[in-house]
């Protein structure tokens, strides 16, 4: 259901399935859309929700109907989304909103929560109807309360009901007691137990009016509390993300940007330790990941290879890419020692994400150059076993080569590669498909040298007939040397 929504409408939906807090994280994330772009607006939000879907149950047993898309979700969402709009009613146009009250109001399976949600809701959108908030059966309930606190026909007010029942069942027994003395007992009683009710309710209303004003201001903080085994993950990454911003906003401002992260890098990475896939790309983001400083990267890179983390694949590849791919592409001079550490520290640790996340999509910019083809040289040179380097080779298949990509091929055949006679068969013919484009490239000379040289006893009849033409396009230097190499492959 979520591919139904744009890109912001996706976050509130995430937000609002997130437990009981579900309300408060959905105002704090509509906050910050509203502070990057403050005329954005919720009516495709909430049309998206009206949409009609399609829908059948399980067993196939039922014909197929069709609800509008809000009435398809948990009863928790449908609270938590009044709840919400209840909140940021005055931001929203009526109309929108009208129509989601008109479409739950058609679900014959709403929790009474969402019935009192909606006609709360009604009432504060003056909308015409204005049916009573409660249920037959709480008005039933109410009217028994109502009568158990009234005692002989005289009123004594609620305070009757939180009376010591063994003091009431004793009192129809003496007959001997005075009409005054029980009057009195009675008003005593009432006027104690009154005053205590007005000062428990006064400060009850006082505490929720603290709590509603500091709720906007500290959302993170209080949903963190409130939502203790529903979405531990999504809360402490809202609350860490707002930690930082108040370190960065606070008296330490001064302070340099890595020095900053050097108090909460630790916090991060337990956090995303415990953070499913798309948890993690939401965290990523709300810490910006991408634009930190280099002097940050050492210390996060040395909590994030702490023996007691254990990151899954998912997780790994999305932090490096959020982290270094943006740094490796935009290098305009050689990579700095602490991206260089982070890098190759990394790719040690996990090589597949890393060959996935950052060495691929490296190769497939076609602006890249000798910058970033250094950099993967060093990968493949200190980090990456055979397997992982034929991995990288066979990246390079699905790409159109430059002089960068030439760099990393000839890297890797130095490195001596096990190929298998199908592998190397595949290499052969992106030689022959490509080679047209480097008559006069040196790099792409010396690959087909290393190749005749290092690998030829892979060199079957057919691969000698496709290395020919490829030789007999070569304008460079080594193009003698070549023929003589090649020669020596057809008398053996």
């Amino acid at each position: 259901m979520l591919c139904r929504f744009d890109g912001r409408s996706r976050l509130l939906v995430r937000s609002l399935l997130c437990g009981t807090s579900g309300a408060l994280k959905a105002l704090d994330v509509f906050h910050r859309q509203q502070r990057v772009d403050p005329d954005m607006s919720l009516s495709s939000f909430l049309d998206t929700l009206c949409q009609d879907e399609v829908t059948c149950s399980v067993a196939g047993a039922r014909p197929l109907t069709v609800r509008p898309l809000v009435c398809l979700f948990p009863a928790l969402f449908k609270q938590n989304l009044l709840s919400f709009i209840y909140l940021v009613h005055s931001l929203l146009p009526r109309t929108p909103v009208l129509n989601l009250l008109k479409c739950l109001e058609q679900d014959h399976h709403s929790s009474p929560w969402v019935v009192a949600l909606v006609r709360q809701l009604n009432r504060v959108l003056g909308d015409h109807n204005d049916p009573p908030l409660y249920t037959l059966l709480c008005s039933q309930r109410l009217e028994a309360l109502a009568q158990r606190s009234v005692s002989f026909g005289e009123t004594a007010g609620w305070a009757v009901c939180f009376r010591n029942p063994t003091v009431e069942s004793d009192s129809p027994h003496e007959p001997g007691l005075s009409e005054v003395a029980t009057k009195r007992k009675r008003k005593a009683s009432s006027v104690t137990v009154d005053s205590d009710c007005e000062e428990m309710e006064q400060e009850r209303k006082r505490k929720k009016m603290e709590v509603r004003a500091s709720e906007c201001h500290k959302v993170d903080q209080w949903g963190a509390n409130e939502i203790a085994g529903s979405s531990k993950s999504e809360a402490a990454a809202e609350t860490l993300c707002d930690k930082l911003q108040l370190q960065q906003d606070g008296p330490c401002d001064a302070l340099p940007e890595h020095l900053k992260w050097d108090r909460i890098s630790m916090q991060v990475v337990e956090v995303l330790n415990h953070c499913d896939p798309g948890q993690v790309v939401v965290l990523c983001s709300m810490l910006s990941l991408p634009d930190l400083p280099e002097q940050t990267l050492p210390n996060l890179c040395s909590s994030i290879l702490a023996p007691a983390i254990d990151f899954s694949y998912s997780t790994t590849a999305t932090l490096i890419k959020s982290l270094l791919l943006q740094k490796v592409l935009s290098l305009s001079e050689p990579a700095s020692r602490c991206l260089v550490t982070a890098v190759t520290s990394l790719c040690s640790r996990y090589p597949r994400p890393t060959c996935d996340a950052l060495i691929g999509p490296v190769l497939e910019e076609k602006d890249i150059g000798n910058l970033q083809a250094e950099l993967l040289n060093r990968l493949i040179e200190g980090c990456l076993d055979s397997h992982y380097k034929l991995l990288v080779l066979q990246m390079t298949f699905t790409i159109s080569w430059s002089e960068a990509v030439l760099s990393v091929i000839h890297s890797l055949l130095d490195s001596k590669l096990d190929f298998s006679e199908e592998l190397f068969t595949q290499f052969s013919e992106q030689l022959l498909s490509q080679g047209s484009q480097f008559p006069k490239s040196v790099k792409f000379a010396k690959i087909m040298l290393t190749v005749l040289t290092k690998y030829n006893s892979h060199v079957t009849a057919a691969h000698k007939q496709s290395l020919q033409g490829c030789l007999m396009e070569n304008e460079t230097f080594l193009k003698k040397s070549l023929q003589v190499a090649l020669k020596r492959i057809s008398h053996a």
